[in-house]
């Protein structure tokens, strides 16, 4: 009887329920700015030249973000993945072995290498201690950091030394011309605007689907994904026609309309959730894809949760960026910044 009054009381408490949002109205303190970059993968663009970027980035460095977020595994994640390869298997991350054998560190070491060195960063630091910097980030699964410090240091100044063996010099020389937003926009902007890191918010750790038959339930997603597929087409197409100017900033411009982040918002959900299998293959993928955006905003938020009042760039891949712009700015004390206005 309890139970069927509480049940019957529900729906007059859910028509009442109130704004979570509206909380901070009177908060006092700084408000966290979170500015969400949509990015397409430039890894997988064949044609795609470094100087194209400069406009964008001048762009977001008249923003002057204070920490800037990327799409990529963090170590300590890494470092649970493997320990946990029935779960997660053998390759979540890349292997950081050649760093461990420089620098004699396992990640767990050196991310508390990297914390304590961070902890105690002079003002103007010597190219010993930025070498020795950029090893402790390689160590600790943290590339992009790692050329943040490279591309800080004096061209003359990126030699082998105080943790860098020629292995890993040469590994940081590789990734000046790695087609990757993580480095090319992420890291280069860091070290442009004198920061000493980037921070990295992906997660896999709740899309890492335990299901028998893989090879069906990929299939199973990929036919959803291909039914009523017009409006993306067309988005594409204007996407691959933008990336192929000098300039990229109006393809930038393009992608993070609010119209075209639907589009690909759209896509990803609608044909998953309306697809009919036995098994409920793409309503699992879609479960793993919400997960793994939560866990995703709830990384942006740690590195901002000691320093509220942050202005923080979030560099993700664009079919991201609808469900990054509306958690981030659910959450109290934080304000999302119109990336249009900045790319204007």
């Amino acid at each position: 009887m309890m139970l069927m009054a509480c049940l019957a009381g529900g729906a007059p408490l859910l028509a009442h329920a109130q704004n979570l949002t509206t909380l901070d109205d009177d908060m006092v303190g700084p408000r966290t700015q979170m500015l969400v970059l949509g990015s397409v993968h430039l890894r997988e663009q064949k044609d795609f030249k470094v100087e194209a970027l400069a406009p964008l980035l001048d762009k977001l460095a008249a923003f002057k973000p204070q920490v800037i977020t990327i799409e990529a595994i963090g170590g300590e994640q890494c470092d649970l993945a493997a320990r946990h390869p029935t779960v997660y298997g053998e390759d979540y991350c890349r292997s950081t072995d050649k760093a461990k054998a420089a620098t004699g560190l396992d990640i767990p070491a050196a991310i508390a290498g990297v914390n304590k060195a961070l902890a105690a960063w002079p003002a103007n630091p010597a190219p010993a201690q930025r070498r020795h910097l950029a090893a402790l980030f390689l160590a600790a699964s943290d590339p992009a950091s790692a050329y943040v410090q490279w591309l800080r240091l004096p061209a003359g100044e990126r030699r082998v030394g105080d943790g860098l063996d020629e292995v890993l010099v040469q590994a940081l020389r590789e990734l000046e011309t790695r087609n990757n937003e993580s480095f090319q926009i992420g890291a280069r902007l860091a070290a442009t605007l004198g920061l000493e890191r980037v921070h990295p918010i992906d997660d896999h750790t709740g899309d890492s689907h335990q299901i028998a038959d893989t090879k069906a339930f990929g299939e199973a997603v990929m036919a959803a994904w291909k039914t009523d597929r017009t409006k993306l087409e067309q988005a594409i197409a204007e996407q691959d026609r933008l990336l192929k100017a000098p300039d990229l900033l109006p393809l930038y411009r393009y992608i993070n309309q609010p119209e075209v982040s639907w589009i690909y918002a759209e896509n990803n959900l609608r044909g998953p959730l309306r697809a009919q299998s036995p098994q409920h293959y793409p309503q699992i993928w879609v479960n793993g894809w919400e997960i793994r955006n939560l866990r995703m905003v709830g990384n942006i938020l740690e590195t901002v949760r000691d320093r509220p009042g942050q202005r923080v760039l979030n560099i993700v891949g664009a079919s991201h960026k609808p469900w990054f712009d509306q958690w981030l700015g659910q959450m109290p004390g934080v304000s999302v910044v119109d990336v249009q206005a900045v790319l204007k």
